[in-house]
This record gives structure tokens, sequence and C-alpha cells, in this order.
């Protein structure tokens, strides 16, 4: 009996803790209206982003519909482009700092073609150090990169839109980045073999 109270009162506190410190499930996103039943998904490019957003939507019940059809309003993704660059290197040191970054721009356009969310520009972006000889790690780690920033940034178009939606109004257009905080992921170097 004391065993299931104290278990009792371990689960009710730690609800009371989760709710003190903000933590809340997250429903599906409330789109706005002109999106809410369907939409046509205008992406420029193939990859991963595409199907991560298109899912993102369908898990708000939205219809993505991959043909421009009368009467729905369209999201337009005219870029989605990827980026990578060396940020230091020297000839003496082999550990070289790369950063990959992802930019995105969209807007949304009623049935009638009238602009709902006028171009919305987000830029993503991470760095990582690893050893410049070891081209295949280079490789594998930018991959790995391309894919979370995949991910954030369909979590970044969904917030802008639940935005507008909030709003009720169309939100002004971005014309700034909106990066993410840097991560870094050291990738230690192979041993060196003299010889």
């Amino acid at each position: 009996m004391t065993q299931r109270w104290l278990q009792t009162m371990l689960c009710v506190v730690g609800f009371v803790l989760l709710a003190g410190c903000g933590f809340h499930l997250r429903g599906s996103a409330a789109l706005p209206a002109v999106m809410q039943q369907q939409v046509y998904l205008q992406v420029n490019g193939g990859g991963e982003f595409p199907r991560s957003l298109a899912a993102a939507l369908r898990a708000s019940k939205v219809n993505v519909l991959d043909t421009s059809t009368q009467g729905v309003a369209t999201l337009a993704v005219p870029v989605a482009a990827f980026s990578s660059r060396m940020l230091t290197s020297g000839a003496v040191q082999r550990v070289g700092e790369y950063v990959v970054g992802f930019d995105v721009q969209f807007t949304l356009t009623d049935a009638q073609g009238k602009t709902v969310v006028p171009v919305q520009t987000i830029s993503l972006s991470h760095e990582f150090a690893i050893d410049q000889t070891q081209f295949s790690a280079i490789t594998s780690e930018t991959e790995a990169i391309q894919r979370s920033l995949v991910r954030e940034m369909t979590d970044a178009v969904m917030r802008r839109l639940e935005a507008q939606a909030r709003l009720g109004t169309p939100v002004a257009p971005s014309g700034t980045s909106m990066p993410a905080p840097a991560s870094t992921a050291v990738v230690p170097a192979s041993p060196s073999s003299s010889g």
C-alpha cells in the first residue's frame, strides 16, 4: 500500500515538474486556413527536403498534391539549396573546419493566386571539424549534417506557417536569415602511418 502510494506521488510530481518547465506534447500544426484541407507543394529540386516537408504537412492532416489544381493553394519553394565550404585550413594542421549550410525560400498563395505568406528566407548551418585527409569521412559527415538540416528546416518552415495562422494576417516578408545554433561534430583523425 505504501509502495503504491509512493509510486503515485512520484508520477504526480513528475507531471508537475514537466508542466512547470514548459513541456507540452506537440499536436498537429495549426496552418493557414487556405491550406488546411489541401495544398499544392511545388519545390524546386528533389532530394529529401520535399519528402520531409510533405510528410510534415500530411501529419497536420493536409492533403499534399504534386500537381497544380484549380481552386487549391500553392506552397512554392523556389530555393532549397545546400552549400558547404572550408572555414579554416592550415598547412601544418590536418584538422580543418567546415560549414554546411541550407537555404530555403518559400511563399504561400491562395487558390486565386493572392499572396498569403510573402517570400520567407530561412538559412541554417552547422560547423564541424575533421581530418582533411579523410575524404570519405568528410563526405559522410556532410551528408549526416544535411539530413539534420532537412529536419530542422522542415520544422522552421512549419513554424513560420503556424505563426501566420496565429496572426490571421499575412506575415511580413523575410529577407533575413534565421541561423541555427552551430553544432560541432569532431571526427577523430585516424593514426598517421610513417614510412
